[in-house]
């Protein structure tokens, strides 16, 4: 299980999140809640989140709807399952939107990740390259999707990018935000020809050992319900969910 988290740390966590992904406007104006607009593939980038767990208006809803259409946006929240948000969902259900997409917050540490033994070179970089871009458009993965995922995550000022090349061919990929006392992975992928070989933990133990040069302890990431291997991968590295969320959408 991991650590009780504290109300802090789920603001945190939330607003890093928004600092890895970059969304190109993030408005932060209604308490309790930040709003990232951006017309994109990526659910995190334009969806609504609260920074608490609880005490929260039912009227939020409204004007989160309304915000999100004046940018011409359909309008989308990002909600733990949690007693404290009930009452939003329940709002949200009899307003004919629906839960999509479960997904998992889970966090570890720096340290347990840093220590897992691996034997692939993983190369870190302060600013994305074509290597490491090359991963996300490879045969196999939705080419608009790993465009956007390139262009959001390379416009953050918190991030740093990992690559792990075999020969003359990028495997694999990852990033990691440090920000908000956190550091956050984002963008895990390899190639579908390379998986099974180790080279996502090999990731993962790389940024977790930046992390560490830091001083960052804690860690977190995100990871759909339905991604058995994913899973499997971070329960492997000591991850523990927090707390799962959906994507609620009309």
């Amino acid at each position: 299980m991991p650590d009780l988290l504290l109300p802090a740390d789920i603001a945190n966590i939330e607003r890093a999140t928004l600092d890895a992904v970059a969304p190109q406007v993030v408005d932060d104006t209604l308490p309790g809640w930040l709003l990232p607009f951006e017309a994109t593939t990526i659910g995190r980038a334009k969806s609504a989140v609260p920074l608490q767990h609880e005490g929260l208006s039912v009227d939020d809803i409204t004007h989160i709807a309304q915000r999100y259409r004046q940018h011409q946006l359909a309008p989308a929240w990002r909600l733990a399952v949690t007693p404290g948000l009930q009452p939003l969902l329940y709002a949200l259900r009899r307003q004919g939107y629906s839960p999509q997409q479960p997904t998992l917050v889970q966090t570890g540490k720096t340290g347990t990740l840093a220590r897992t033994p691996y034997r692939h070179t993983v190369v870190l970089r302060h600013a994305p390259d074509a290597a490491w871009r090359s991963v996300y458009t490879a045969p196999g993965f939705d080419r608009l999707d790993g465009e956007a995922r390139i262009a959001a995550l390379s416009r953050s000022e918190v991030v740093m990018y990992a690559t792990v090349v075999d020969g003359n061919q990028a495997c694999a990929a990852g990033t990691a935000s440090f920000s908000r006392g956190w550091m956050g992975i984002h963008g895990m992928r390899t190639v579908l020809t390379q998986r099974q070989r180790g080279m996502a933990s090999a990731i993962l133990a790389a940024l977790a050992q930046e992390g560490l040069r830091r001083g960052i302890e804690d860690a977190f990431l995100q990871v759909e319900a339905e991604n058995a291997g994913a899973r499997a991968l971070y329960a492997q590295n000591g991850f523990a969910t927090a707390w799962t969320y959906h994507y609620w959408r009309a």
